[in-house]
């Protein structure tokens, strides 16, 4: 069991003034954001006022790229040759990073979305190509427990951040359910705050068939465009709490 766990959150995905104004309420819960860098979300203006916030509230901010692909939101895997992929990554990252400098505060992480962060997981070209774009910008990188991100991550001696979510099913490998599959999503508010509180604690989690599942992670992930998200941020950090367990920064 953990005393310290980080709690993060997607951000900047709904330029909306609700979504706007639900993702800043967010950052009050949570102790680090990803915020969209234009990949599948999010524009120079999201990414200045979420860099903002962040720096008003002291958490750590990320980049969160991903496939070029706003029309599927991210969520589609894409077969680019590596180097359109990675130019385009560097491209959306050296955007964030730009406007980050504006802003006056440092970028800490990156964590891909969507369907790049899952492929990555289990991908030894994608995995190496993304350690290194974190690596060359002093970043750390989030990624799966048990991945190769993680493996690369440690033969690169590259800071590496174990994520688990407490709003998805997990299948009985430690991989994400696909969200096409009915249940990826968790909707109950209950088992949200105890899927969280499981990874927190390292006790079992039930997987998609049934198993119990067990994941080391250093952080929690709530999704900001899951119904009822910032309920859930509220609730988990109150649940983390009662528990004994501090939320604050992995990085």
């Amino acid at each position: 069991m953990t005393s310290v766990i980080d709690l993060n959150a997607d951000l900047g995905e709904d330029e909306s003034p609700e979504g706007t104004e639900r993702d800043i309420a967010i950052m009050d819960i949570v102790s680090s954001c990803n915020i969209a860098c234009g990949g599948h979300a999010g524009s120079p203006a999201s990414m200045r006022t979420m860099l903002a916030a962040a720096k008003i509230r002291h958490i750590a901010a990320g980049a969160h790229p991903s496939y070029p692909d706003r029309d599927g939101f991210g969520r589609r895997s894409m077969n680019l040759r590596l180097e359109e992929l990675e130019a385009c990554l560097a491209s959306q990252l050296q955007d964030i990073a730009a406007i980050a400098a504006e802003v006056g505060i440092s970028l800490s992480h990156l964590k891909p979305h969507g369907a790049l962060y899952n492929d990555a997981q289990d991908d030894r070209k994608l995995a190496e190509m993304l350690v290194k774009m974190a690596g060359t910008a002093s970043l750390a990188v989030v990624g799966m427990p048990g991945s190769i991100v993680q493996e690369m991550a440690l033969e690169q001696k590259i800071a590496f951040i174990a994520e688990a979510f407490i709003d998805r099913r997990y299948t009985a490998a430690g991989r994400l359910v696909p969200r096409s599959e009915a249940g990826a999503v968790i909707a109950d508010e209950d088992d949200r705050i105890g899927q969280g509180l499981a990874l927190a604690t390292g006790t079992a989690l039930a997987a998609q068939d049934g198993s119990p599942l067990f994941l080391k992670a250093d952080s929690l992930c709530v999704h900001s465009d899951s119904d009822g998200a910032l309920k859930t941020a509220i609730n988990m950090r109150l649940a983390l709490e009662k528990a004994g367990i501090t939320v604050g920064s992995a990085h």
